[in-house]
Order: structure tokens, then sequence, then C-alpha cells
């Protein structure tokens, strides 16, 4: 008798309409990620851009992949650019949720995404057949159909191309969610690290009203939780509320503070 695959909890939340808070963990650790689940946050945010494993070892993956099985949290993954080769590996490992970064075209966007389905536009898609994890090795009865509806595939605009072409970016069919990245935006737009910078500022507002009118979920990075409620009022679905060495640094600074010295 064969097994279904997983859902994908963070899909269902963005097609309810719904907020996902989630922890960036640098420490790529399965024993944080399984923290984290068990603490019940919505997503872990892997990050294979900036460090972490390569998005080639399997068994790396797959280890931080089972810290979050039987679990509603969810691995957000983000792959180092956006080659479909890489897209399909990732989810071929069993991640539900690949996260694109610096993606300069709608064009190159869409490869990305019809990569990661079997079906894409009514056309074949590019994903391809095998008997990996994600199909419980071949034991799934339904691995085609549940791949194609729990698979979420976002994408970053953090850059001045993907700027100038986000009208077509939030056409591309099948767009799980458009994350906006202030601090590469910063650098593409001639102000690396001022994202509070006016012209910063009004991309990002750019990205999101946009985003919005064109129904496709808006995910960021949350600045304290004042930031994050206001940004969940506003269209954000996805929420970064933090990172594991932001919540090391707090409260071992906040314990070394109350120590009360002889």
């Amino acid at each position: 008798m064969g097994h279904s695959p997983r859902g994908n909890a963070i899909r269902e939340s963005l097609e309810a309409g719904e907020v996902s808070l989630g922890i960036l963990d640098t420490t790529y650790s399965p024993t944080v990620v399984e923290l984290y689940a068990t603490m019940g946050v919505d997503f872990v945010w892997i990050d294979l851009e900036h460090g972490g494993p390569s998005p080639w070892d399997a068994g790396r993956l797959e280890e931080l992949l089972r810290a979050v099985d039987s679990t509603t949290t969810e691995l957000l993954v983000r792959v180092p650019d956006s080659d479909p080769t890489v897209v399909r590996k990732a989810l071929d490992v069993g991640v539900r949720n690949v996260f694109l970064p610096r993606v300069g075209s709608a064009e190159e966007l869409r490869a990305a995404v019809r990569a990661g389905r079997f079906e894409y536009e009514g056309e074949p898609g590019r994903r391809g057949m095998a008997s990996p994890r994600a199909g419980r090795w071949g034991l799934s009865d339904d691995y085609v159909t549940s791949e194609d509806e729990s698979v979420v595939v976002g994408v970053t605009v953090e850059t001045r191309d993907a700027l100038d072409d986000l009208d077509a970016i939030l056409e591309v069919s099948e767009l799980g969610f458009v994350f906006i990245g202030p601090l590469d935006l910063s650098v593409s737009l001639g102000h690396p690290g001022e994202f509070d910078h006016p012209e910063v500022e009004e991309a990002v507002e750019t990205i999101r009203s946009a985003a919005v009118d064109a129904d496709v979920p808006v995910g960021g990075l949350g600045f304290g939780m004042d930031d994050v409620n206001e940004k969940a009022e506003n269209g954000y679905q996805l929420l970064n509320i933090g990172t594991t060495t932001g919540a090391l640094q707090s409260s071992v600074d906040e314990w070394l503070a109350e120590y009360d010295e002889a």
C-alpha cells in the first residue's frame, strides 16, 4: 500500500490568505530546526545562498527536512540561484517551498517555476520523473498530482532588473509568492545597507502594492514585532521575525546584563 507525501502548510496558509511567521536558522542544525518546530513556528528559513551546505548535498538537506517531519512547521529553502537543475534537485529531496534569489526577469523566473512542475500552463512541465525522496522513493500512490498541488516556488525581488520587470514577474503563473529583499535592493539601487533610504522604501512599497494588486502573496523581513504586526496588516503573508543568532544574542545579553556582580 503506497504512502502519500506530506502536504504543505505554507501553501495552504498562503491560499487561505493567512500569515506565516518564521525564523532564519543560521546554524543549519537539524536539532535547532527540530526545536523551532517543537515551539510551533510556521516555517524555518534555510538559506543556501549565503551559507550552509551545498544545495547538491542531499544528505544534509534530508536531515533538516526530517527535523520537521510529523509537525506543521515547514522549511523555506532559498537556493543559491534560479538554475532549473537546482530547483528540481531541491524538490526531489523533499523541499516543499523553494525560494529563488536575485531573479532578473520574468523569463528566468518562468523557467525555474516550470522546472518544478509536471504540468505547467496546460502543457508539460520540466520536472523530471524519478523515484526520489519527495515521492517516498516510488512508494507514493499519487506522487505527480500531489507534487503539483503542494510545491511552492517563490521569488525574491531584490534587484533593479527585477524591479524593472516587476509586472511581468507577477504575471508568471504558479508563482507561489514574492519576497521583498530590502537589503539587496539597497545595494542594487546604490544605497548599500540603507534600507530606510527613501528610494529603497519607495521600491519596497512599489513591490508590495503591485503584488497585493496582482493577488500574489508577499513575503518580507520583520524588523522587530511592531514592524511584523504592521506588515501583517498590510498584505504580508510570509514574515521572517528573527534569526537564531539574534535570539541567542538577545537572551544571553539579557542574562549577562542581569548578573549582579559581587
